[in-house]
Order: structure tokens, then sequence, then C-alpha cells
């Protein structure tokens, strides 16, 4: 059971919340209890599970990760986008959570985030449910 969602981001860093998004293709599916797998094929983006309360810790993460890992440094990289590879292998392309009672079972905050880092683009991002 393999579905993508289409999403484009507006700027050259951004966290694009998709939680709803992938609860809409488990409905579609209709998977009761299993496993959901979310990754995302591109070398420039990433996904993440974190608070979705609060914006600001979204918004924390982006500062963290851009003063760690600026935009402009010492890179080899021609295409001039090193830190955007950098920061989709420190977050990783996949995040894997179980599906319980037909919901995603994931914590009271927690929301799963598409990450942009070479934006805006738009992009691609797949969902694959395995029935328990």
């Amino acid at each position: 059971m393999l579905s993508h969602i289409e999403l484009s981001s507006s700027v050259h860093c951004e966290f694009i919340e998709i939680t709803d998004r992938i609860q809409r293709e488990l409905d579609e599916f209709g998977v009761s209890d299993g496993v959901c797998y979310v990754f995302v094929p591109h070398t420039t983006a990433a996904v993440t599970i974190n608070e979705g309360a609060d914006p600001s810790v979204k918004g924390d993460i982006q500062t963290f990760l851009a003063a760690h890992v600026p935009h402009s440094g010492d890179y080899k990289h021609m295409e001039g986008n090193s830190d955007a590879h950098i920061k989709a292998t420190l977050l990783g392309s996949s995040e894997t959570i179980f599906v319980e009672g037909g919901r995603l079972a994931l914590g009271t905050w927690q929301s799963i985030y598409f990450c942009e880092f070479d934006g805006p683009r738009t992009r691609r991002v797949y969902v694959r449910f395995i029935k328990a």
C-alpha cells in the first residue's frame, strides 16, 4: 500500500507539517493496525517528528541548523547547496510510525514535518502502510 504526497515549498528552508495529509492517506487505505513508513526521496530534504503545538519549536530547530550549518561556507560541492545536503543527512530521509485503531500512533504533541533545505521546490513524500 504505497502512496505519495506532492507538496511545494515556498522558501529556501521550511518545515511543512504533513501529519494530516498522511492520516488522510491512512484513512483512504483503511489500515486499522500496522506500520506507516514515510520516506523522502530527495538529497536536500528530510522528514522528522517533533512538537506541533508550539510553532517556535520548528523555528528553533531551523535557527540551530542555520547557525551550525550555514548556507554559505567553505563547501566544495559545485551546486552551492552543500548545507542542504548536510541538514538532510542530519535529520534523515525516513520515519516509522505505528498505526493503532486506524490512527497514527503519535504522542500528544507530535507532528510529522517535511523539511525543505533547498527550496522553493516541488517535492514528493512516499508513504507506505503495512497491515499488522
